[in-house]
Order: structure tokens, then sequence, then C-alpha cells
């Protein structure tokens, strides 16, 4: 009995010892296994609620993500207004900047009283600044046909003017929280950011005033427009394309430029140069003056020297690309949207305020990709994150609608490997395969 009980005993401190080591083995597993949960982050590309979709079956696999986009508190005037030019509308991702890209290229042409595109470039910023503050087309058309000086302010214009390159000199940033397959506009929050003196001082010619009648021989203004209807960036078009329809519908109402209704001129950029530039020469040759677009801000930099060349306008309400500011443009390049370079420094906020620790950045492989990817990665560094806590990736976007999927298995490894805790997902609709990518790695998206 005495020899059983003390084998017995030896036996239960031997199980203890087990269970004991088992427990820590355990124990590093679960925290190897919460090390390696990440936070999803996004970007003005793919913070829409059409962008669950374009993950099917495992679109919850965005829940919990958060994200950043030029964006101001848009009043529900402004909304219902836009659902009243495309009721299906689910997002509003740069229809603000949209409606206003459309509005002041008008109210440049009518304060120039030409539609001559170089006579228009030499007022869009003067529209913006030091003149008599006006807020909706049909009382900024009335004061502009009297040939007086106008300081527009709208729905994405807000606080200050453009500055001498022709680009908002402020901005207001959304951080957007993906709750369950929507973003929840409860957990929205806005900050502002930007100069105000950096507003263009300089003076304009003289505003022509309008004759009674108009001129009989006067061309009707033409815009055309070079929006993303298909291609990766097609899930932005429909708030783009609201915007720019309803500028257009109360331009009009409002009597129209020059005295006569402003023309708009469809035109699809495709996320592709190849179809970009196929529409801008079509506009070209119709007679358009000023052509609102491109989507993607390596679509711009593609079709600028050909918009140029031609001597129109090119006026885009979604470019953030920050190194389109000093482009060669001739004066002929304008933009709503406000440069990375401002977006930058609220997506590093937004990532350090959860505590992150080991970030990697995945960018679509062009001037917009790969330029916030920088911003955001100056800005952590200058935040005190140590380069060696720092990732950066690309991938190379499909060449068109025809062309297979991004295949991110290979990045998703490195991104395991490397012990993540946040991933920044920089592009459009096609970013989804990166999402895809680390689930399939047994990467574990914190929710």
């Amino acid at each position: 009995m005495l020899v059983s009980r003390r084998s017995r005993v030896a036996t239960l401190a031997a199980c203890a010892t087990i269970l004991l080591a088992t427990s820590a083995c355990g124990d590093d597993k679960a925290k190897e296994a919460s090390a390696q949960q990440v936070r999803l982050y996004g970007t003005d590309g793919n913070m829409l609620n059409s962008y669950p979709a374009e993950l099917k079956e495992r679109a919850s696999l965005v829940d919990g993500m958060k994200g950043t986009t030029p964006l101001t508190p848009l009043p529900d005037n402004f909304k219902s207004r836009l659902k009243g030019v495309d009721p299906a509308l689910t997002d509003y991702l740069y229809a603000a900047e949209s409606y206003d890209a459309v509005v002041i290229a008008v109210l440049a042409a009518q304060l120039a009283g030409s539609t001559d595109p170089a006579a228009i470039a030499k007022q869009i910023v003067a529209v913006t600044n030091d003149g008599q503050r006006c807020e909706d087309p049909a009382s900024c058309l009335a004061l502009a046909r009297n040939g007086q000086d106008i300081e527009y302010r709208s729905v994405s214009l807000t606080r200050a003017g453009f500055t001498d390159k022709g680009e908002p000199a402020t901005a207001s940033y959304a951080t957007l929280t993906f709750d369950g397959q929507q973003i929840n506009d409860g957990k929205t929050e806005f900050v502002g950011a930007g100069i105000e003196s950096a507003a263009s001082t300089k003076t304009p010619p003289k505003p022509k005033k309008q004759r009674a009648g108009g001129d009989p021989d006067q061309e009707p203004l033409k815009l055309g427009g070079l929006l993303p209807k298909t291609g990766d960036l097609a899930i932005a078009y429909p708030p783009m394309a609201a915007g720019a329809a309803l500028a257009i519908k109360e331009v009009n109402a409002a009597g129209g430029a020059l005295g006569k209704p402003v023309t708009w001129v469809e035109g699809d950029d495709g996320t592709n140069p190849a179809v970009a530039k196929a529409t801008v020469a079509k506009h070209v040759t119709s007679g358009v003056s000023v052509i609102i677009g491109a989507g993607g801000s390596g679509i711009s930099r593609e079709v600028l020297p050909d918009v140029v060349r031609a001597g129109k306008i090119l006026f885009s309400p979604s470019n953030t690309d920050s190194g389109l500011t000093d482009v060669e443009d001739n004066g002929l390049y304008f933009r709503t949207a406000p440069p990375d370079s401002l977006q930058g420094r609220a997506l590093a906020d937004v990532i350090l305020r959860d505590g992150s620790q080991k970030i990697v950045i995945v960018a679509r492989k062009d001037s917009y990709g790969e330029g916030l990817q920088a911003t955001v990665r100056d800005e952590l560094e200058k935040a005190g994150v140590a380069a060696d806590r720092l990732k950066l990736m690309t991938y190379d976007p499909p060449a068109d609608a025809k062309a297979p999927p991004v295949d991110f298995s290979g990045g998703a490894k490195e991104i395991k490997d490397f012990g993540a805790d946040a991933v920044l997902i920089i592009g459009f609709g096609e970013s989804a395969q990166v999402i895809r990518g680390l689930a399939d790695a047994g990467v574990q998206i914190r929710q």
C-alpha cells in the first residue's frame, strides 16, 4: 500500500508538472495568437459603404475597420438634394467636392465672360477668395453677372479658398468606422487641417459684366466628365456623379452661364490611362472647356499633358497626390480635394490612438498609393514609431477589368511573419484582395 500510495503521489506530481507546462505553453500560444490580431485601416479609396461588396461572401471582414477621408459634415439639405438626383445613393465621398468643382468652373467662366479655358483658368482661384461672400449658385451667378468679385463658400469649401496652386488651403477630414458592413455615422469624427493664410491673395483680371440678354453669338459653356464609371475606383463613382449632376441642375435652374444653359458631356476615366486618354480626346473634339476629373491621381498625371497640349482645364474633385501641387500644368490644373500631405497626419493619428506597435502600410503601386504611403510613414516616424516597427508594401493593381485579381498571398505571409498589429490599406476596390489574403494566411482581423 505504501509503495502504491507513493507511486500515486509521484504520478500526480508528474501530471501536475505536465499540466503546468501545458498551461504555460497554452498561455504563450494565446499571447502569440493575440499578437497576431491586426486592426485594419483604410483611406478615401476604400472607406465606402459599397466597399464590403468587393469581398462578396466575406464582407464581414471589414467589421471594425477604420479610416480617414476628406469630408466635411454635410448638411442634411445637401444630402437630400443629392438623393433627388440619385435615390439609390449610399455614399457621399467626394460628392461635395464634385459639386463645388462644377460650380467654381461655371462661376469662373461667368466672371471671365468667356468659354475660353485660358480666360476661365485665370478666374478659378479668384472665385474662392477676396470678394463678396456667396454660398449657392443662384446668388453667386447673380453677383458674377453684374461684374462683382465673389468669394464662393459651399459644402466642401468652408473655411478658406484656394492657394496660388489651385487647391484648398484648408480641409476637413472624417474618421470613419465600419460597424458590421456599414459605416456607422454615429462614430464619425471630424478634424480640420491646413492654414487659412495659405489662401491666395493675388488680384485676378477684372470681372466682365454680362450685358442684358447675354451675347447671342456666345457658345454655351461645355463641361466634360472624366469620372470613374468603371475600373477599380468605380465604387466611388455614384456620389461623384451625383454631385456633378446636382451642380449642373442647380446652375441651369439659376439661368446657366453667359446667358445660356451649361452643357454636361459624360465621360469615363475607367481608372485606366488608356480609357481616360480616349475620353479626353473626345472632349477636346467636342469643344469642352473644362474637364471634371480624373478620379484617381495617377490617371490625372497620365492625361494632364494631353489636356494642357489641347489648352483645356483639368479640374479634379478627388485627386489627393501631394506631388500634383507642383506638377507642370501651364496653370490649367485645379482640384477641390486637399493634398495627402494633410490626410497623412490624420491617418497617423487614428492609428496611433489605438496603441499600435508594429504597423504595415500596404499601397497600390501608383502616385496616389505610394505618395500617401510615404506621407503616413513620415508622420508615424515623427511621432516616435521606430523604422524597424514599420513595413511598407505595394501591389500592382489590375491593368483592366479583364485582368486577374490582385494576388496578395505572399504579402499576407510577410505581414504575418512581421507580427503586425495594424495594417493600413491604401487602394480602391481592388484592395479588398489584401484583406482576403490576410484572412487566408490565418491572420486574425480584430473587430
